[in-house]
């Protein structure tokens, strides 16, 4: 299984498993898109952003961590 960190870049997450994009939009997080997302690490952009890092990386493993269909 797949697992994310903060030293991560968004594209590298996203290459993962597209539903993680739905997360990093949810916390308001819309650089799925942006021409950072391959060059920034997911700690870079939720300090941009004002957000933890923590919460993000465990709400993503734990998405990643239920059973797919």
């Amino acid at each position: 299984m797949a697992t994310v960190n903060k030293e991560m870049l968004i594209s590298e997450i996203l290459e993962i498993d597209r539903g993680l994009a739905v997360i990093l939009m949810n916390h308001g997080m819309h650089c799925v898109g942006c021409p950072s997302a391959r060059y920034e690490s997911l700690e870079q952009a939720t300090v941009v952003h004002g957000m933890d890092v923590d919460a993000i990386i465990e709400q993503m493993n734990a998405y990643l961590a239920e059973p797919k269909a």
